[in-house]
């Protein structure tokens, strides 16, 4: 009676495990889908399942004028398969260019 308590929970534990995607697929776990908040604004994001994530939201300045741009706000993340350490990059990109920051990069 114990053994064959013992093989159902062992089935109950593998029925219960996340299915892994054939052939080592990425499957995509949660989005937020692009939105238009308003006139010349965005928002985005994704997550992965092999912890790659992704978010980025956007405002249009200066709008109507010769100087108009994007000013841009995001992050981006993975985990490191040999380390398995996460990695994070924080960023901002306007009419001043592309300025990323992390723990991993080198500071200025």
């Amino acid at each position: 009676m114990k053994t064959i308590i013992a093989l159902y929970a062992l089935v109950a534990v593998a029925l219960a495990a996340p299915a892994i995607p054939a052939d080592n697929q990425v499957i995509l776990v949660k989005e937020t889908p692009s939105d238009n908040i308003g006139l010349g604004e965005y928002q985005f994001g994704y997550e992965l399942s092999n912890g790659e994530t992704r978010q980025e939201a956007a405002q249009l300045v200066n709008a109507g004028q010769e100087n108009a741009s994007l000013a841009v706000r995001g992050s981006f993340s993975w985990v490191d398969p040999a380390t398995n350490v996460r990695y994070t990059v924080n960023y901002v990109a306007d009419e001043n260019g592309f300025h990323p920051e992390g723990e991993h990069l080198p500071s200025v």
